[in-house]
């Protein structure tokens, strides 16, 4: 397992995330996680990572303690270049100017549905959720969308209580079928482990583990048998360079609290 002691779980999380955004690309976020995993990207090895905030917010500067709570408050929109309106801002998804979405999800199946609107029965549901907000457009529209989450059984299950954000549907080419025909799930990070998925089957495939964390590890706490290549590929753990920079952006651990 992650050592708690050097880094905890969400910053282990945020740091391998902010590592999948590359320089001088277009990445939408949300709060949380995804907020921060950008900013710290764009401090350390993507210095012109530009984001965008479904508020109708383009290329912010994320100041150094002050992140915003919401991506719709006055701090989100801090030396923006652009401040259109939420309908012009998906426009430009929709045409195809956004190389990355960037997720959270209570719920995630093998086929990377993402389930933000209620746990158990919609009649009687046992937890309400936030809903869908900007997140069924960004899976839908963005070239490639990360998805970072906690990771526990009751988070990774055979099939979510609601698809509120769609990822491949049923498999195979469902996604395709249904009329979305642009746009990947390309990877989902967690505590424990990287995925992927496979190009024919598109059923969930782990792509490396953490530092401390063993294969085993990570079939204990999934709800589904995902493909377990012969080889898995271990990741790198958080520099001190790294850390340092993350909790200059987050002082107060809002965003990167123990899990």
């Amino acid at each position: 397992m992650p050592n708690k002691n050097k880094y905890n779980t969400a910053e282990l999380v945020a740091v391998l995330s902010s590592r999948t955004l590359e320089n001088n690309k277009v990445v939408f976020v949300g709060a949380g996680l995804p907020l921060i995993s950008a900013a710290l990207a764009q401090r350390t090895h993507a210095p012109n990572l530009r984001i965008l905030f479904e508020g109708g917010i383009i290329s912010p500067e994320i100041l150094i303690g002050g992140l915003p709570l919401s991506t719709n408050e006055s701090r989100a929109a801090y030396k923006a270049v652009m401040l259109p309106s939420p309908t012009d801002l998906f426009s430009l998804q929709q045409r195809g100017y956004i190389d990355y979405g960037f997720l959270g999800g209570a719920q995630i199946d093998k086929f990377g549905n993402l389930n933000t609107s209620f746990i158990g029965d919609s009649e009687n549901p046992k937890v309400r959720l936030p809903g869908s907000g900007g997140g069924n457009d960004i899976i839908t529209s963005c070239t490639k969308t990360i998805i970072a989450t906690h990771h526990e059984k009751r988070r990774f299950v055979e099939k979510v209580d609601f698809i509120t954000s769609p990822g491949y549907l049923n498999g195979n080419k469902d996604r395709e079928n249904s009329g979305l025909i642009f746009g990947k799930i390309y990877k989902v990070i967690t505590h424990l482990a990287i995925f992927e998925f496979d190009e024919k089957s598109k059923l969930m495939k782990l792509a490396a583990i953490h530092p401390g964390v063993e294969v085993n590890d990570v079939i204990e706490n999934t709800g589904f048998k995902p493909i377990i290549p012969k080889n898995v590929a271990r990741t790198k753990a958080p520099t001190d360079k790294e850390l340092k920079i993350l909790r200059e952006l987050d002082p107060d651990q809002r965003y990167t609290s123990e899990r």
